[in-house]
């Protein structure tokens, strides 16, 4: 009998309730584990304890911004399959640029269509996201 792969797990970071619940409930729908951490002191460490396969990111977190954890897990050559998406509330093309040119993998913005969440997800874990049963 084939041993099935281990699941994709998805960090999320994210300090407002309401949206980690909006992404908690799409990453379970599509059959991945996931972990949640709401502050930015803390991203990083579990990032490398984790070693998930997707952070979503927010950009505005307290004590430590989203583009500062960006920057360390990139300088880190041992995530460098870490994908990250990152998320904000500002909307300006300089905070896409900022965000893309520091390692991330993709941008989207909030509040976000779920659809566009999912899309996002499975385009940065290419074809095989839905590993669930």
């Amino acid at each position: 009998m084939a041993e099935r792969p281990p699941r994709r797990c998805v960090l999320i970071v994210e300090d407002d309730d309401n949206i980690a619940t909006a992404l908690e409930y799409v990453i379970s729908r599509e059959g991945l584990d996931q972990d949640r951490v709401g502050n930015g002191a803390d991203a990083v460490r579990r990032i490398r304890d984790l070693r998930p396969d997707l952070v979503l990111l927010d950009v505005m977190l307290p004590e430590v911004s989203g583009y500062e954890i960006c920057r360390t897990v990139r300088q880190d050559k041992s995530l460098g399959d870490v994908k990250i998406l990152m998320m904000t509330a500002r909307g300006s093309t300089t905070e896409r640029r900022k965000g893309l040119a520091l390692g991330a993998d993709g941008f989207i913005l909030k509040p976000f269509e779920l659809n566009e969440l999912r899309n996002e997800v499975r385009r940065l874990l290419g074809a095989g996201a839905q590993t669930g049963p």
